[in-house]
């Protein structure tokens, strides 16, 4: 019995010594299926990383802004090559100007990506104030920084550089505007007359004071582009339509009083509304240019001719035969209709149309979640809507002459970096939008 129990202490001892020379071994192979889990784990949350990076790189890279700005920038510089041919253009090179302009512009649409719409938001009062001061310091400045040009004291003019505050301070308003709707409608979630007067008067007052520094200089085509911004900004921020009619019924009678007065009183109205003029002569030149002068409708029958010689087709490259001023800034759709004919021009067109087609979606996309950058994707299409229907139609004829340039295509340092700091918030609103998309469906 003894040996009995001998022999099967022994077994189980040799067992006992297999099992821990076994579980040794399972135990180094766990250690290393461990070891090889853990590098595995590293490498994928190295992987992750580099797959976020690029995913957050890519919310940076709006495809279709970007492409419709090179389009913009092809046609501006095709378009500007064209004018500076002329011969009252002989020795300037415009072209290579639009190319820094733009180069400056992209620079600036790459900096704000460094700000968020809150941020911007926030700061919108400060900025808004600083361009309003900026316009009473250039009405007081001396003529050695701030000529008077064409009879109106709009430009800071330093050597080697023209800026004009004007341009600047629309999208300073409009962003201002923007943060003041979005602010009150979230203090007054439902809606009243007297919330909605109240609104209207603010959005009045931010719009008057502008207006009243430009109309100093005097500018009339700059001051009417920011009351049309004004009216429509008006209309979208969803006040009551009984208000929006009143006001509409008020100015619909009083800019047909004051077109009437100065159509048949024109000197008294010269006297009366402090007026000019080359501006009183450019209103009765559209309402009925048959009845004026070739010199005062000069600019109408030049614009005629370049458009209708332009044809289907257009002329091409380099071969523009009619000279009329300002070819290269305000008369510049008269250049594409020559150069590119009816077709050329119907592109263009349809290109703005895409413009505003994505200024509308990306508004009403952005709209749940920052109201803020919705507002000021329609005050910038807006600005756009006014600048082109009025450069356009005053081309064709069917608008009054004015100095407003055709957004994104005519040559000048404000115009471009202006609209190039309205495309850079308007792109951060884009770049926001499809980061909280991409939160939504994760």
């Amino acid at each position: 019995m003894i040996n009995l129990f001998l022999a099967v202490d022994n077994v189980y001892n040799f067992v006992d010594n297999r099992n821990l020379a076994f579980y040794r071994e399972i135990s180094m192979w766990i250690s290393i299926l461990i070891h090889l889990l853990n590098h595995w784990n590293e490498t994928e949350r190295n992987l992750g990383d580099a797959v976020m990076t690029k995913k957050q790189q890519s919310y940076y890279m709006q495809t279709d802004l970007i492409f419709l700005f090179i389009l913009f920038v092809c046609v501006s510089l095709l378009t500007i090559y064209n004018a500076q041919q002329l011969e009252q253009y002989e020795g300037e090179n415009f072209v290579l100007k639009q190319i820094i302009w733009f180069t400056i512009g992209v620079c600036i649409v790459a900096a704000i990506q460094f700000l968020d719409l809150e941020q911007l938001h926030k700061a919108s009062v400060y900025i808004y104030g600083a361009s309003i001061f900026i316009l009473f310091i250039l009405l007081i400045s001396p003529e050695s920084i701030a000529r008077t040009i064409n009879g109106a004291k709009s430009w800071f003019t330093l050597p080697g550089l023209s800026l004009q505050p004007a341009e600047f301070t629309k999208i300073t308003t409009i962003l201002f505007m923007s943060a003041v709707i979005s602010k009150h409608k979230s203090k007054y979630e439902v809606s009243s007359l007297k919330s909605d007067s109240f609104l209207l008067i603010k959005l009045l007052l931010v719009t008057a004071a502008p207006v009243f520094l430009i109309m100093q200089q005097p500018d009339f085509g700059t001051s009417m582009v920011y009351l049309f911004i004004a009216g429509m900004m008006i209309i979208l921020s969803g006040i009551n339509w009984k208000i929006i009619a009143s006001l509409i019924a008020i100015i619909s009678t009083v800019s047909a009083a004051v077109i009437g007065f100065i159509i048949k009183f024109p000197v008294m109205a010269q006297q009366l509304l402090g007026i000019k003029e080359y501006q009183v002569n450019r209103i009765l030149t559209w309402f009925d240019p048959a009845q004026q002068s070739s010199d005062a409708t000069y600019h109408f029958d030049r614009a005629y001719m370049a458009l209708g010689s332009g044809q289907l087709f257009g002329k091409g490259m380099s071969n523009l035969q009619v000279n009329y001023p300002e070819a290269h800034t305000d008369f510049i759709f008269a250049v594409i209709g020559e150069s590119f004919g009816f077709i050329g021009s119907a592109l263009v067109i349809f290109l703005y149309f895409m413009l505003l087609y994505k200024l509308v979606t990306l508004g009403l996309s952005i709209f749940k979640h920052s109201s803020f950058g919705a507002y000021f994707c329609f005050g910038f299409l807006s600005l756009l809507l006014i600048h082109v229907f009025q450069n356009i139609g005053m081309t064709l004829g069917i608008m009054p002459i004015t100095g407003i340039p055709l957004l994104l295509l005519s040559y000048g340092g404000s115009s471009v970096l202006s609209t190039m700091l309205g495309m850079g918030i308007i792109y951060r609103v884009a770049v926001e939008y499809t980061i909280q998309n991409d939160y939504l469906f994760k």
